[in-house]
């Protein structure tokens, strides 16, 4: 049985360390219940699929810190070009792809290509090395460490249940003030 995003997301807020953590879409009604510091940054309203280019270059800019992007299947079928933008470029992005094969927040049609999409093949074909697809809690959470202990860009397939209804969530604050609390995190 696939995880919950509940429990994704707690395996990533367990290891991020301090890297950014860009949430997009679906994951924003969860991750700020799981954590609410500076290096937070909820994308949404978004472009759907630009997540991993703003983690791109928040990685670039702050190879410190680096970013972990939480982009859903929809998102990353939306922008499939990122994955061979961030093979080419030696930092530290984390895109954590969280496959529920449903649009969840724009009315739970299926995604294209839904229960057979590999996003571990794409990704690979796209030229990027490192790649981990879990589909239970146990298996992610036993591998999250080396996962993220990897250089990046890595990318991480979690095969999530879909949740039937949700909306468009949110963001927990302005998007001004997120990005002053970001800018404030990363003393820029």
């Amino acid at each position: 049985m696939a995880m919950t995003l509940r429990e994704a997301l707690e395996v990533i807020a367990k290891h991020r360390g301090r890297r950014v953590v860009i949430s997009t879409m679906a994951s924003i009604a969860v991750w700020p219940q799981l954590s609410d510091t500076g290096l937070d940054f909820a994308y949404i309203p978004s472009a759907m699929g630009q997540g991993p280019a703003l983690g791109l270059g928040l990685a670039l800019a702050q190879p410190e810190h680096g970013a972990i992007v939480i982009n859903g299947d929809g998102s990353t079928l939306m922008n499939l070009g990122s994955l061979v933008m961030l093979a080419n470029q030696p930092a530290n992005v984390y895109v954590v792809i969280i496959d529920n094969g449903i649009y969840e927040v724009t009315g739970g049609q299926a995604t294209a290509g839904s229960g057979h999409t590999d996003f571990s093949a794409i990704a690979r074909g796209a030229g990027i090395k490192r790649v981990y697809a879990f589909e239970t809690a146990a298996a992610w959470s036993g591998k999250a460490s080396e996962a993220f202990s990897q250089p990046g860009p890595v990318v991480i397939v979690l095969k999530v249940e879909a949740r039937m209804g949700q909306k468009t969530p949110l963001p927990p604050r302005p998007m001004p003030e997120q990005i002053s609390r970001l800018q404030q995190a990363l003393g820029v």
